[in-house]
């Protein structure tokens, strides 16, 4: 497989700084390029960052210098990854585009997009089609592909396989989201010890709108005719630190024969990138759980390097058809890793040379 150099966007943010440290040893990717605010362009990466991830900052990257994010001034790069807020993403990812440089964007911006792909691999491979339908570069190599909310991303990857099967009708959820969900410095201590804030500002709209194009029907013209059910949710921040766990009651639009018959279907599903040897898919995309303590963010959020969802408390609703858990690690399978992916399976399908 050939090298690709990439760049990543809001470098010294929390999900930049996640981009540098899931790539460190990426058989696909070399970072080659940082780029930040002008006020961070021109110092050494260490002096402009802090850093705040697990592992140590790598000596390469520390010495590298950090680049206003401009595509003149990055031009040596096959593709960017955006870790940009969003304040200022709708620009800098476009003009990177317009450059014919691939984006594949953590940000907001792009994702309602009519032919941006909101993509979650395993979920809706297909519509990476869509990206032939952009205009941002008139030669086709520069185009933008965005990845999910953090919680929408477990969500859709629990509901994908009774969807497919049983249809929906309508849902009810509430999240549990931890506290690196909110980035740095995130969540004020005196907030969030001993505590649960019943609301996360932007968050529930967000739930509810992204899987209608997530589950949207791929049409001869590249277009998305959006699924269209309900989505009620209640978005929580709770003093966990690492991985979104969600409560989630579904009506399906056809009943299941049992209780069995849905768990069947959860357990039975094949991932459509099984064979495909991405390096960042997981080899159990959905793990279902038999175990009712089961899934925890604390045990179970970097499974499969935090790729993986966890499905568990499967049980008939008393008010809808079934209840479960899922847990997913938000900013890695949420977040950063989501985008990696992303960038593996444009490459293997083409869109990326």
């Amino acid at each position: 497989m050939k090298k690709f150099n990439v760049g990543i966007l809001g470098a010294t943010g929390a999900v930049g700084q996640k981009f540098i440290s899931l790539l460190q040893g990426h058989p696909w990717f070399t970072v080659t390029a940082l780029g930040a605010s002008e006020r961070s362009a021109g110092k050494k990466y260490a002096e402009a960052v802090n850093w705040i991830e697990a592992v140590e900052l790598p000596d390469d990257i520390a010495q590298m210098t950090v680049l206003e994010c401009d595509p003149t001034k990055m031009s040596d790069v096959d593709l960017v990854f955006s870790g940009l807020d969003a304040v200022v993403a709708t620009s800098i990812e476009e003009s990177f585009a317009k450059a014919g440089i691939p984006v594949i964007s953590n940000a907001k911006n792009f994702r309602s997009h009519p032919n941006v792909p909101l993509l979650v691999p395993e979920v809706n491979p297909d519509h990476i089609e869509m990206i032939k339908n952009q205009s941002f570069d008139p030669a086709g190599k520069g185009f933008i592909v965005t990845n999910p909310n953090c919680v929408v991303v477990p969500l859709v990857l629990a509901l994908r396989p009774l969807y497919d099967a049983f249809g929906i009708k309508a849902i009810v959820l509430t999240s549990m989201q931890s506290v690196s969900g909110a980035g740095y410095p995130g969540v004020a201590s005196l907030d969030i010890l001993g505590n649960v804030v019943p609301f996360i500002g932007g968050e529930e709209p967000k739930i509810a709108s992204e899987p209608m194009k997530l589950f949207g029907q791929l049409k001869s013209d590249l277009t998305l005719e959006m699924a269209d059910f309900p989505i009620e949710a209640t978005a929580t921040r709770v003093p966990t630190i690492e991985g979104h766990m969600l409560a989630v009651t579904v009506e399906f639009e056809k009943k299941p024969q049992d209780l069995n018959a849905v768990i069947d279907v959860l357990k039975n599903w094949v991932s459509p990138l099984n064979g495909m040897n991405l390096p960042f898919a997981p080899k159990i995309a959905l793990k279902v759980y038999d175990d009712e303590r089961y899934p925890q963010p604390r045990k179970n959020a970097y499974n499969e390097n935090g790729m993986q969802v966890g499905i568990g408390r499967i049980r008939k609703s008393n008010v809808f058809d079934v209840s479960f858990v899922a847990l997913g690690h938000n900013t890695i399978r949420g977040a950063a890793g989501g985008a990696i992916l992303n960038a593996e399976l444009l490459i293997q399908k083409g869109f990326i040379k």
